[in-house]
C-alpha cells in the first residue's frame, strides 16, 4: 500500500529518527552498573583491593569501556533524512544514500529493526528506527515511505 493512501503527512526536512528504547535502556543499565561497580569496588576492604594486580583493574577497566562503547554505538543509531539524502548511521557506521538509491522500507512483525531495500538489490538494516519502539516505529516506518514516494 502506498504511503500516501495511509494519511501520514510528509516530514520537514531535515527530519531524525531516534529509537527510544535502547537509548533508554542502554543510559539506565550503563548507569546501574557504573553505579554497582562502584559500590563493590568501594565497598571492598582496603586489604581486598591491594590484592588486585595492575593487569587486573586494567582488564576490569577495559571491559567496562567495552560495555560503554557497545552502549554508545546502539545508542547513537539514527536515520536522518535531509533534503539531498538519506542518512543511516548503525553503531559506528555510517552511510549516505541519494534518494533515488533508496526504493522501499519495511518493519516485519517481530524483526528487530526497519530495514532499507536498494535500487541496486541490496537492502541495509536501519537501526534508528527499532521494531521495539511499537506505535512510535510505525509511524516513523509511514513518515519515510512518504518521503521515499516523493519525487526527488
Amino acid at each position: 500500500m502506498p504511503a500516501a493512501s495511509e494519511g501520514t503527512q510528509p516530514v520537514p526536512l531535515p527530519h531524525t529518527w531516534r529509537p527510544l528504547g535502547v537509548r533508554l535502556a542502554a543510559t539506565f543499565f550503563g548507569l546501574m552498573l557504573l553505579t554497582i561497580c562502584a559500590f563493590a569496588w568501594f565497598g571492598f576492604d582496603e586489604s581486598v583491593r591491594d590484592r588486585f594486580s595492575v593487569f587486573q583493574r586494567g582488564t576490569l577497566l577495559a571491559l567496562g569501556l567495552m560495555a560503554f562503547a557497545c552502549g554508545h554505538a546502539l545508542a547513537r543509531s539514527r536515520v536522518q533524512a535531509r533534503p539531498g539524502s538519506l542518512l543511516v548511521v548503525n553503531g559506528y557506521r555510517r552511510r549516505e544514500f541519494e534518494w533515488p538509491e533508496v526504493v522501499a522500507v519495511h518493519l516485519p512483525r517481530g524483526a528487530p529493526w526497519a530495514v532499507l531495500d536498494l535500487a541496486d538489490g541490496t537492502s541495509v538494516p536501519a537501526m534508528g528506527i527499532q521494531g521495539s519502539d511499537g506505535d512510535r516505529a510505525r509511524l516513523a516506518m509511514r513518515q519515510l515511505r512518504v518521503l521515499i514516494d516523493q519525487p526527488h
